[in-house]
């Protein structure tokens, strides 16, 4: 009798089933004209969508300019962009709009993110309040990134850390979010102590 061939060799040989990358949610987020839709912009391998509208008269009398004079746009919903980090993982970014006026926004935003990083200014900390309060409220695990504009971080990161009263836990970083490596680094902290929130979770 004539003896079965083995479906591993010849043409007839199974070839593994490629699956799709794990898609994970995160969000940026930080005070207006902090970088966000840069760093969206600098890292997203798609062409990103944003939602920028034109500052008007009205609404500069409302957003401070005095640290970006040349800002002439502001996103008034969000920013959204992906990165595949390897064949298993995709991140799904989604961009927070600055303003205290379109806080509304964030629930939606913010729902089924494994974590957050929140973009600070040196120059305006104050600005940054309401989204590390934000991510600490709703218990999710986030990163703080010193955006260093003009190549520049006004304090060192111990002071930053205590103005902003955050705990030892959360990784304070210095970025540029002009830059993809820069950006994806941050990401990359992000999804660190994301993923060891949820293994904790999970060993509990």
């Amino acid at each position: 009798m004539a003896s079965v061939p083995s479906p591993t060799h010849g043409r007839h040989s199974v070839t593994a089933v490629e699956q799709p990358p794990v898609p994970v949610k995160l969000v940026i987020a930080g005070g207006f004209g902090v970088g966000k839709t840069t760093a969206v912009g600098a890292i997203s391998e798609i062409r990103p969508l944003t939602t920028e509208a034109a500052i008007t008269e009205v609404a500069a009398g409302v957003d401070d300019l005095s640290h970006t004079p040349r800002k002439t746009t502001t996103t008034v919903a969000m920013d959204f962009g992906c990165l595949t980090i390897d064949p298993t993982l995709k991140l799904y970014l989604f961009g927070t709009p600055g303003q205290d006026r379109f806080g509304f926004m964030w629930d939606d935003l913010v729902e089924g993110a494994l974590g957050g990083l929140v973009i600070v200014d040196t120059r305006r900390l104050d600005d940054c309040y309401a989204a590390v309060d934000y991510f600490e409220h709703k218990d999710i695990p986030f990163a703080v990134a010193v955006n260093a504009f003009d190549g520049a971080v006004h304090h060192d990161l111990d002071e930053v850390r205590w103005a902003l009263d955050v705990s030892e836990h959360v990784p304070l970083i210095v970025f540029d979010a002009r830059h993809t490596g820069s950006v994806r680094d941050a990401l990359l902290v992000v999804l660190e102590v994301a993923l060891s929130r949820a293994e904790s979770t999970a060993t509990g």
